[in-house]
């Protein structure tokens, strides 16, 4: 605790000696000064943050600080006491005459601006340095011990605001996550997702022992959870880390909507199954006709490759009927991912069907082509007045028996219409030349 010590009255004032209005005035000043400390050391005493620090079992670097901080605040209430003294003796020689005389003046001058303030190391730091023994005591101006009031209490509400501040932001939130949690792990095992099970049941069970950490240590170490903010030198300048908290609250958002897919496939699951034994049952009728097709062309083409046609998806109808055994077992969490697959699979097949189809199909539109394309050509000539002419008939009937005979060679029936065409043209060309002659 720190005491005022005997005011030593000198003949020789620190700088020049203060007259009445200027003694009165830094009375004013100390005065006001002491009220605003005594308020604020009133409301450091009663901040809640400091009443959760003394009686938290506190951890790691929060409980170093709290030492120190404990301490600084011992410390702040003995200089606010030396100071209130060295203010009341002020007072008390100022209360001496309505006029100071010189002798008081001067010994106003030595108590508030000389060094008049003594504080015992009992309430000051006592701790020994490495240049030699401890002082016993140590001597402050007014102002100095002020400006070291400040300083501390400046220190010690950092720390305690901070505490708070993480108190009362973290926790809250930890547990609101921790009962969103449990209604997750609840529709968890209404969807047969469970530890060990399904991997969203082993990612629950490891953010249940997040929490429950993470809260645990919010609760003893909270400044370990601080960040304190750039540059700012303001009490409680910072906000809490809630890193991890976030990462946890982001895995739960995670899981949640994965079980709520897995929910989802209880509600539609028939309906994906019709759905995909619609698009398999498709993609065989598209095989049938593609293998139906091939035998066509092989007898009426001649002289192509034909690609094979596969068969039906016989390894998709086994995992389709997979799916449905686990929709009548309620088994959600293993159909949910096997339905994903089966659809973007029933649909691939669905499409390389097709496509078989079109590949095997194509020697049968190449011809039907070449007949459209003999067929337009002699509708052409026909126009003209050339269908009696005796080349063409005789090409046409060349192009058109290759075209209509079994098995038709594609290459040779392709050049037969492609004389008659060049023929055709031939002659429409003559006809437009000659056409003008005859017209005059």
């Amino acid at each position: 605790m720190g005491v005022a010590g005997p005011f030593p009255y000198a003949e020789r004032p620190p700088g020049p000696v203060l007259d009445r209005d200027e003694a009165d005035r830094a009375l004013a000043r100390l005065g006001a000064e002491h009220e605003a400390i005594e308020t604020s050391l009133l409301a450091l005493q009663d901040h809640a943050g400091r009443r959760l620090l003394e009686g938290a079992d506190l951890t790691g670097v929060t409980r170093e600080r709290w030492a120190a901080t404990e301490q600084s605040i011992t410390l702040l209430w003995g200089y606010f006491e030396a100071y209130a003294g060295a203010l009341a003796r002020a007072r008390a020689v100022r209360a001496r005459r309505r006029h100071p005389n010189r002798d008081d003046l001067v010994a106003l001058t030595e108590l508030l601006r000389g060094q008049s303030v003594t504080v015992a190391h009992a309430a000051g730091r006592p701790a020994p340095s490495i240049t030699g023994p401890a002082r016993l005591s140590e001597r402050f101006t007014l102002e100095e011990l002020v400006a070291r009031m400040n300083d501390l209490y400046a220190r010690s509400l950092d720390m305690v605001v901070a505490s708070d501040s993480v108190w009362s932001a973290l926790p809250a939130r930890i547990d609101l996550l921790a009962a969103e949690l449990h209604r997750t792990r609840s529709l968890a095992h209404s969807a047969g997702v469970r530890p060990g099970e399904h991997p969203a049941g082993d990612e629950l069970e490891a953010i249940t022992e997040e929490l429950a950490t993470l809260r645990v240590q919010v609760i003893s170490d909270p400044l370990a959870f601080w960040l304190s903010g750039p540059g700012s030198s303001a009490p409680g300048g910072g906000r809490p880390d809630t890193t991890r908290y976030d990462r946890a609250a982001r895995a739960l958002e995670d899981v949640r909507r994965e079980i709520e897919a897995v929910l989802a496939v209880r509600q539609d699951a028939e309906q994906r199954l019709v759905r995909l034994r619609d698009v398999l049952s498709r993609a065989d009728r598209t095989l049938t006709e593609a293998r139906s097709a091939r035998g066509e062309v092989l007898a009426k083409i001649a002289a192509t490759e034909v690609p094979a046609v596969s068969g039906p998806a016989t390894a998709l109808q086994e995992r389709l009927a997979l799916a449905s055994d686990h929709r009548r077992h309620a088994r959600w969490h293993r159909l949910s991912p096997l339905l994903e697959t089966l659809e973007r699979e029933a649909e691939e097949e669905l499409l390389r069907a097709r496509e078989s189809l079109t590949a095997v199909t194509a020697p049968l539109a190449v011809r039907a082509e070449l007949r459209g394309r003999l067929d337009a050509y002699r509708a052409k000539v026909a126009r003209h007045g050339l269908a009696e002419d005796p080349l063409l008939i005789e090409r046409y009937d060349v192009a058109r028996r290759m075209l209509w005979s079994a098995p038709c060679d594609l290459r040779v029936a392709a050049q037969a219409v492609l004389r008659y065409q060049e023929t055709a043209a031939e002659l429409l060309d003559q006809r437009r030349v000659s056409g003008p002659e005859d017209g005059r």
